[in-house]
Order: C-alpha cells, then structure tokens, then sequence
C-alpha cells in the first residue's frame, strides 16, 4: 500500500498544440468551365472570328515564305472553285460526295459507334457496281442494271459494316480497329479485281462501257453531276428527319448517351448497334454507287479519295446536324480545290498549299474549343481557405 501511496500521480495529458494560423489557398489563376448553352449568334461570330485570325495567319506565312501578294494568292483560291462553270459545278459533286459519306458515319457515330470503316464502305459499293457493270454491262437494258447495280452497293455495304457491328453486339469488340481493318480488306479486293480484270497488268481500269453508257447515271440538266447532287439533297433531308423525328432516331440517341439507360427503358440495344450500322454502311455503299455510275465509270483503290475519314471531321464539326454538314463538306471541299489552285498558279510546292489549308482548319476546329468551354479567370481578393 505504501508503495501504492508513493507512486507519482498519473501524468497529464500533453496540452494540444495551439492551432496554427489557417493557410490561405491560392486559387488556379483561371479555370475551365463547360457551357451550358450558347446563343445561336454568338456560336457564329466566333466561328467567323476564327476564320477571319486564320486568314491574317495565313496572309502573314504565305508573305513570309513566298512573298507573293496574300489577296492573288486568296484570289487565285477563290478561282478554283468558281472562275468556270465546269469548276463550280465539279465543286458541287465533290461536295456531294463528301456530304454523302458524312451522312453514312453520322448515325453510327452519335451512337457512339466509332465506325472508321466508311472508306472501305464505299470502295466495297463501287466495286458490287463495277463488277456488275464488267460482266453483265451489254447483256441488260441500262435501267435494269442500274438498279442491279444499286442493290448490289447497297447491300455490299450492309455487309461490311454490318459484320464489326455483329461482333461488337455479341462479343463487345473494338469497332474502331475492326472497321479499320475492313478498309484494308476492301482495297486488297479492289486491287485483286482489277488484276483479274486488266490482263496487261497495269493495274489501271478505264472508263466502263464508255460507248454504250450502260449503267451510266442520266444526265440532267445537261450535267452528268447534277442527279449525284439532286440524290444527295433528298438524302440529307431524310437523314435530318430520320434522326430527329423518328423512333429510330430517338434509340440512337438514347444508345449513345448511355446503354444501360438504353436498356432500362426497355430498347435491344444490339438490335439498335447492328440496325444502325447496317444503315451506315448502306449509305457509304450508295455513295460508291454513285461515284461508279453517276461520276467515275470505274473503280480504283483510291476512287474514295480519303473521304472516308474526312467526313468524321464533317460530322463532327456539324455535330452531327446533316444541314450544317452541307456548308462543313463545302468548306472542306473549297478549301482542298482552293490549295491545288494555288500551287498550279503560283508553281508553288504543295506542301504551301497543305499548309494554308490546314492553318484553317486548325483554327475552324479549335474555336469549337470556345463554344464549348469558356475560360474563368481568378478575380483579386478571391482566395479559397
């Protein structure tokens, strides 16, 4: 007990340390903050502020590189597209084309169905057409094997881009690579067909039934482009109504938001993957179809021309309206015209050419940027704790 007494009191607790002064947390001096809408007007001024910056940059390297005159050089751009009436009206089918192919990827691609594949697509509906054409081409009247020959595009199509979007429903692939792989796919047939069907081995098909013009497209108008464009203006028309006002429409969307909403309120979201993949590659096989019979009269490995990756930068900078996809593939296409112009006029490198082109473009798609994200600066006085 006595030792118990004798014991040194239990200690104290240690006293808290006196709080330290609170520090002061600087804020970021600007942050990025997401619109949540933009006016129609302004939308506009900003792009046309953009384009108005990319031709002053444009002005300023094409004087720095060259030192020719920028306003000949932007003339001389201007006259590709519009000095002749062959001009325009060779501006009005490229347009055409582009705006066509755009059209195919946009219901995949607000589903968020990443279809790359429209390249081979078209490349697969030209060939079902020329082959047609080669073999049966003086056997048919005109009219029963141009709407053979469309079936065959149309159908071609389906099938390639109906065969990555049968394995994404059922075994979730990668679409990307797999359309990809189906554009290499295509050109290899192309390549083969061709072997087969020019014995001399130049690798070169001509112009089709150039004497009989059967399976030519009619002209109208006197144009041989004008029912390539006229098809393509019905198409656009349709494709905006079909994706804003249809049920279809609504399930892509729906899709493409989110697919466990999608499945929640009761929609086969495989039905939908593959359905609208399906429609995808018919319009992509329609487009062939028309640069077969309605424009080229052959087909070539490169008869696509690259449209099949330039009409994503189309829909996407329309997002996906097909009516604003109408000014964006004629911009491309001015643009593209313009910058051959320039370097055939000037005897200038290509490479200027490329380079004022994709000044622009760089600015076009980086003020989208600004439509929809703005910039917030850190005010003074304002400071987190």
């Amino acid at each position: 007990m006595s030792d118990l007494k004798n014991m040194d009191p239990a200690p104290e607790k240690a006293a808290a340390p006196a709080p330290a002064a609170e520090e002061k947390i600087r804020e970021p001096l600007f942050h990025i903050v997401k619109r949540a809408d933009i006016p129609k007007l302004k939308a506009w001024g900003i792009r046309f502020i953009a384009i108005l910056l990319a031709l002053l940059v444009n002005a300023l390297i094409i004087h720095w590189l060259t030192g020719l005159n920028p306003l000949a050089v932007y003339k001389s751009m201007f006259d590709g597209s519009f000095s002749t009436k062959r001009k325009f009206w060779v501006l009005l089918q490229n347009t055409a084309m582009l705006l066509c192919i755009a059209l195919a990827v946009t219901p995949a691609f607000k589903m968020r169905f990443w279809n790359l594949g429209a390249e081979g697509q078209v490349l697969i509906g030209a060939l079902s057409s020329g082959a047609l054409m080669f073999y049966i081409g003086d056997k048919l009247p005109s009219g029963l094997l141009i709407l053979l020959m469309l079936g065959a595009a149309l159908l071609s199509g389906i099938v390639w881009a109906g065969i990555p979007a049968l394995f994404k429903a059922r075994f979730g692939t990668n679409e990307t690579l797999f359309t990809l792989m189906m554009n290499y796919v295509a050109i290899q047939l192309v390549n083969t067909m061709i072997a087969i069907w020019v014995p001399s081995g130049s690798g070169v098909l001509g112009i089709m039934n150039s004497k009989s013009n059967n399976g030519w497209l009619p002209t109208i108008f006197g144009q041989k482009y004008a029912l390539n464009i006229i098809v393509v203006g019905l198409l656009t028309v349709f494709m905006y109504v079909y994706l804003k006002y249809s049920k279809h429409g609504y399930e892509i969307a729906v899709v493409g938001e989110s697919e466990n909403t999608a499945r929640y309120i009761g929609i086969n979201v495989r039905k939908v993957i593959i359905r609208t993949a399906a429609l995808s590659g018919c319009l992509a096989g329609l487009a062939g179809f028309l640069l077969m019979a309605g424009s080229a009269h052959t087909v070539s490995s490169t008869l696509a021309g690259g449209n099949g990756f330039t009409a994503v930068l189309v829909s996407w900078l329309a997002k996906f309206n097909p009516f604003v996809m109408i000014l964006t593939s004629l911009l491309i296409e001015f643009l593209q015209k313009g910058a051959g112009e320039i370097a055939q006029a000037f005897r200038l490198s290509s490479d200027i050419a490329d380079i004022a082109t994709g000044i622009i473009l760089f600015f076009i798609i980086g003020c989208e940027f600004f439509l929809n994200y703005r910039i917030m600066f850190r005010h003074k006085g304002k400071e987190g704790k």
